[in-house]
């Protein structure tokens, strides 16, 4: 059953799914890579997260260089269908508010492309989410 986007639920089966992951499902520049990220106005109001891992995480990390700031809809595109157009299109429109040390967030743009089990992640978490 799909949940929302950043439900606790949602977090439970993100949980669930990391658990069964091998290591090289998630890159290793991802693993070295922790941004914060507060999404607003969602169904269940703002969320503060973070990305750090290669995963999700709830509330923000205090060793973070960077915040990004963004909406709801903008960030369910992004992290969850892996739409990185969306994203540039958002920050030129001025949607995605950044603060800290932006080359963090330049260096995920140069990412190799995603492997068969990162793909498969990926696909897991597109059936999980509403």
């Amino acid at each position: 059953m799909p949940h929302t986007f950043l439900s606790d639920d949602w977090f439970s089966e993100v949980d669930a799914i990391r658990a069964g992951l091998d290591d090289d499902a998630i890159p290793q520049s991802y693993k070295d890579l922790t941004i914060n990220v507060v999404v607003i106005g969602g169904p269940d109001g703002d969320k503060e997260v973070n990305f750090s891992q290669g995963s999700y995480e709830r509330g923000l990390s205090p060793e973070a260089p960077t915040k990004v700031t963004l909406p709801f809809d903008i960030a369910k595109t992004i992290f969850v269908d892996g739409n990185q157009q969306a994203a540039i299109q958002a920050f030129m429109s001025g949607q995605i508010k950044v603060e800290g040390d932006m080359t963090k967030l330049m260096a995920m743009q140069t990412m190799p492309p995603p492997t068969d089990k990162q793909k498969e992640f990926t696909d897991q978490l597109k059936s999980i989410t509403a």
